[in-house]
């Protein structure tokens, strides 16, 4: 054993000399507490050297003072460390707005919604009224608002309030009116207006339905946007990401993104895939990355189908709650593979968001076929569908075998138990949030939340991957516990997986000497934890490219953080 530290303490020496411009002296040194450096259990070690944005050396504390003796100590206190935690799939503006605006999170019934409307109504007087965060299936009466419930609440202006899934809102009679909506509006290609029994607009507006009423809105400014942007990067920070992957950006968004690099107000990393409206951006220039190496442009975002909710996402055979109905497609398969085509010429990364059994297989048939002349090729692009969340028994194996990543969300089987079994019907589930499944056919999984959606939190979509219950520590009876996810497996998705999603697993994903020093620090040991401790758990420290860019007070030292 004695030989094994020795030839790490060799392997930090040369890595530290091969560096150009790093001081002889380490920046941090971490001890007090567990430090995992990958997502075996076995990994651990007593204590961690950062130097100059990267791991100098893992191993005994012992060792470390003496290889790096000058280095500024931070005593964990029992706290945990781990390589860092990256979602790889958030909406990060839309995190920061969500702030701004009428949060429906958590709303219990269509009264507690109207209750929270009418209260932000009051505060806000004058303009639009703009919120999201609804979730009608566990609602007592598991119906989605109308346009009647909210005029109930506020009609002498627009209001507009999305669900939380994004791929459905409901408005309010006067925002129908100011947005030239009624019963005899047409469906937009990708989108469906609802309508009653009698063909009357209800209010409901699906997916691209939803753009019709976007123009009331007044478009944010490049201000409120840095805003955005920097409020919820802290907010990621201060939850322990190191990292995220944001999904469905504007190219106008890259330079805000870099500016807040630049002037060091962007506390963690960004993996940029664009919205498909600006997908020519980066079929120009190529995957890029800014300066400060924390904001990365890796490709495209497309959408292949909606949300399993709002009824939009596509299936193979009609809803078992909706036989009328199998869901929409917001990209036809031509149109699909022909940004395919052009992400293959100028080789840069493509995330389609696909939830529906349907939606998945043209996913898969899209990806699978443009490579069908260099299949070889397909795994080294790294190539992702986004949620992947119901997948028929022939598909499932066709993400490993093709080497296409399955970027998914846990927390989305918590959420979705309250409706996924009526939408889906027994049969189908199992195919459903497979992540067991997956892993075992061989495929990647890189872990996300898809916040604001969900909200964001490493710990709760930890809890969600290896308990697979709700918060309350329900599961329906049809809910396969057995596709859930091995503590290791977990965190693995959160660290290994992202990294090797964005091409950068031999920079990042492991705390391995020569590796960047992104750690996540939490007060709980994920590997030890009961499901409930780790609810109950939370971030202690977030340290980015070797500097600490978030951490709370230290319990024994007054308040103060030993730094």
């Amino acid at each position: 054993m004695k030989s094994r530290w020795i030839g790490t303490v060799m392997l930090a020496l040369c890595a530290t000399l091969a560096m150009p411009g790093q001081s002889k002296e380490p920046s941090l040194l971490l001890y007090g507490g567990p430090i995992y450096t990958s997502s075996d259990p076995a990994s651990r070690v007593d204590a961690l050297v950062l130097e100059n944005g990267r791991v100098a050396f893992a191993g005994p504390l012992e060792l470390a003072r003496k290889v790096q003796g000058a280095a500024r100590e931070i005593n964990l206190e029992g706290a945990v460390a781990y390589p860092g935690f990256v979602d790889a799939h958030a909406h990060l503006a839309a995190i920061g707005f969500a702030e701004m605006q009428l949060d429906l999170t958590g709303s219990t019934s269509l009264e507690d919604l109207k209750q929270k409307l009418a209260t932000w109504s009051r505060a806000h007087p004058a303009g639009p009224i703009k919120g999201r965060g609804w979730i009608e299936t566990h609602w007592p009466s598991a119906a989605m608002p109308t346009k009647e419930d909210l005029d109930q609440v506020v009609s002498d202006r627009p209001v507009l309030l999305a669900r939380a899934d994004g791929h459905a809102a409901v408005a309010n009679s006067a925002a129908l009116l100011a947005a030239d909506i009624n019963d005899a509006t047409q469906d937009p290609a990708g989108g469906r207006v609802v309508r009653d029994a009698q063909g009357h607009a209800t209010g409901l507006v699906i997916d691209y339905a939803i753009d019709l009423l976007e123009k009331l809105f007044a478009t944010p400014s490049d201000k409120e946007y840095a805003a955005a942007l920097e409020a919820a990067a802290k907010l990621y920070a201060s939850r322990g990401w190191t990292g995220l992957g944001y999904m469905d950006a504007s190219w106008p968004e890259i330079a805000e993104l870099s500016e807040l690099a630049r002037r060091n107000r962007l506390p963690i990393r960004v993996d940029v895939f664009l919205r498909g409206a600006d997908a020519q951006h980066v079929f120009d220039s190529g995957m890029t990355v800014d300066a400060t190496n924390l904001v990365r442009v890796r490709g495209v975002k497309l959408y292949m189908d909606g949300a399993l909710g709002s009824r939009g996402a596509a299936l193979l055979e009609p809803y078992s709650d909706a036989p009328e109905s199998a869901g929409l497609l917001l990209t036809q398969p031509a149109a699909l593979n022909e940004m395919l085509q052009r992400a293959r010429e100028s080789d840069v990364q493509v995330a389609i968001h696909a939830i529906g059994d349907r939606g998945n297989r043209l996913a898969l048939d899209g990806i699978i076929g443009t490579f069908a002349d260099r299949p070889d090729q397909l795994k080294k692009r790294r190539w992702r569908i986004e949620h992947a969340q119901v997948l028929a028994a022939e598909d499932l194996p066709r993400l490993g075998r093709y080497g296409v990543i399955a970027s998914m969300q846990p927390s989305h089987a918590v959420s979705d138990l309250y409706f996924a079994p009526n939408r889906l019907g027994t049969t189908r589930l199992a195919g459903a949030y497979a992540w067991h499944d997956l892993l075992a056919s061989g495929a990647t999984i890189a872990g996300g939340s898809d916040a604001p959606v969900e909200k964001g939190d490493p710990l709760m979509e930890f809890y969600a991957a290896t308990y697979r219950h709700d918060l309350a520590g329900k599961a329906g009876p049809d809910w396969h516990p057995e596709q859930a996810m091995t503590k290791a497996e977990a965190i693995r998705a959160f660290t290994w997986g992202p990294a090797y999603a964005v091409r950068q697993e031999e920079e990042r994903g492991t705390l391995e000497v020569g590796k960047r020093a992104d750690v996540s620090v939490f007060s709980v040991d994920l590997f030890a934890a009961s499901p409930q401790e780790v609810l109950k758990g939370h971030a202690v420290m977030t340290i980015v490219a070797g500097k600490v860019v978030y951490s709370i007070p230290s319990e024994t030292s007054g308040g103060k953080h030993p730094l």
